[in-house]
């Protein structure tokens, strides 16, 4: 079948290319200005790309159009496939019906650490030799991509709650059947899209419903979100990690850590990441692979050869006595527990600096503003760009806050303020207009200037 997919460039979608091609289907895409890691993945697939408005793709018409969620009534292109009457579809459904259908499915939802528990679960599948396929909406280090085909029965997918396409406003979770969930928290956000907590809890209602009665659902003991929305109504067990599994700190910073199953020990875990989300990432990992039959000692022994997910605590570089890491942090919640954990891993005098920008569509209508200080609170000093379009400002923060309107105003505050031991953190679920890179080289041209 010759499929061609509307928005190729996102990590969901350029992961479906992958896997479509995979399949044996011809596979072309449109997209805007393509960056890595998606536009190296799909060159490297041998995926041809159009620009938006570029239509030879049409001919020959396409099988069958898959429209991002990105796209809506107006684009270019979308106005094409409906007055040239194409058969179109969304990028959930497609997957269904092509693949999932036939697949242990394991889903992981959640607001935070889809991207990392999910990669855990992939590898650790991998580490048992289970060769499973997954769809990430990231790149595992262990992997180097983020979908594969893989071989069945298992496929672990990021079961993302945002909605399918602009002709189908469910949430693209309810499209994947899980027999393995995780649902590793439940808070309110995509704005956008949700008008508050309760709409986010029905949308995961759906999902529950869909997850079979001799499947499993995992979550946190004592999250009353989740909780709530178990009690509309739940067909399957339910294991919550938190009382089946004691996940013990070995470290201050959380990198070494012993697992323990109903109080006895199975083993300890020695990893590159911090912050106890991941530690609570790993016991909801563990317990989805075991599910899927990957004794709790075997999946231990994986995590300590997991190597993180691209743009999660990812190390851009080291000069000038100033270490630069980028992190795809962009809700409160995952801002402050990941400086909590960097903030974990410093030496007496170091400073942490976080470098943030608000990019999500929740963020910029300002609704998570007025908890951004207590978010940023293990943070030495916070540099923010904040658009004046969006006609809010930011509250009063306990530690130095510099805003800027661009992002030339706000490299330079950075060069001024950054001293020798720091640990400067960039924050953004964008590509932050490619600061993190022009930092470096401002240090290293700097401090070449010195020599």
């Amino acid at each position: 079948m010759r499929i061609h997919i509307l928005g190729v460039g996102g990590t969901f979608m350029g992961g479906l290319a992958q896997i479509l091609q995979g399949l044996g289907h011809r596979v072309t895409g449109s997209d805007g200005p393509l960056y890595p890691p998606m536009s190296d993945q799909l060159a490297q697939a041998g995926i041809e790309v159009f620009g938006y408005g570029e239509h030879g793709w049409m001919s020959p018409e396409p099988d069958v159009v898959v429209i991002g969620n990105a796209l809506s009534r107006g684009h270019v292109d979308v106005e094409a496939v409906l007055n040239r009457g194409l058969r179109y579809t969304s990028g959930p459904q497609i997957l269904s019906e092509l693949l999932l259908q036939d697949r242990w499915v394991v889903g992981i939802a959640g607001t935070h650490g889809k991207t990392t528990t999910s990669s855990m679960v992939a590898w650790i599948l991998e580490y048992a030799g289970l060769a499973p396929g997954f769809l990430i909406g990231g790149v595992p280090e262990n992997f180097g991509r983020s979908a594969q085909v893989g071989q069945a029965p298992f496929f672990v997918i990021e079961a993302d709650e945002y909605d399918t396409a602009f002709f189908d406003k469910r949430s693209k979770f309810v499209h994947y059947r899980p027999r393995t969930c995780v649902i590793n928290n439940l808070e309110f956000d995509h704005a956008d899209i949700f008008a508050d907590l309760q709409a986010i809890q029905w949308q995961f209602h759906q999902l529950v419903r869909t997850v079979p009665g001799n499947g499993l659902i995992i979550t946190p003991a004592n999250e009353p979100a989740i909780d709530e929305t178990l009690a509309m109504g739940c067909w399957t067990p339910v294991v919550r990690w938190d009382e089946r599994l004691q996940v013990m700190p070995l470290a201050e910073a959380g990198w070494e850590f012993a697992v323990l199953d109903r109080g006895q020990q199975v083993g300890v875990v020695r990893w590159p990441l911090t912050g106890e989300h991941n530690l609570a990432n790993a016991a909801a990992a563990l317990l989805a692979a075991e599910h899927a039959g990957v004794p709790l000692p075997l999946g231990v022994e994986a995590l300590n050869h997991f190597k993180g997910v691209r743009r999660r605590q990812t190390q851009v570089g080291e000069t000038a006595g100033v270490r630069i890491i980028d992190d795809f942090a962009h809700h409160p919640t995952a801002i402050a527990t990941t400086l909590a954990g960097l903030k974990a891993t410093l030496q007496p005098g170091q400073r942490l600096l976080a470098v943030f920008e608000p990019r999500s569509n929740t963020m910029r209508m300002g609704v998570h503003a007025a908890r951004l200080p207590e978010a940023f609170a293990p943070a030495d000093a916070v540099f923010a760009f904040i658009d004046p379009a969006w006609a809010w400002q930011l509250p009063p923060f306990a530690v130095p806050l510099a805003t800027a309107p661009d992002y030339d105003t706000l490299l330079k505050q950075l060069l001024d303020a950054v001293q020798v031991g720091d640990v400067v953190v960039f924050m953004s679920n964008g590509a932050f207009g490619g600061l993190q890179q022009a930092f470096l080289q401002a240090l290293r041209e700097r401090e070449k200037s010195k020599g």
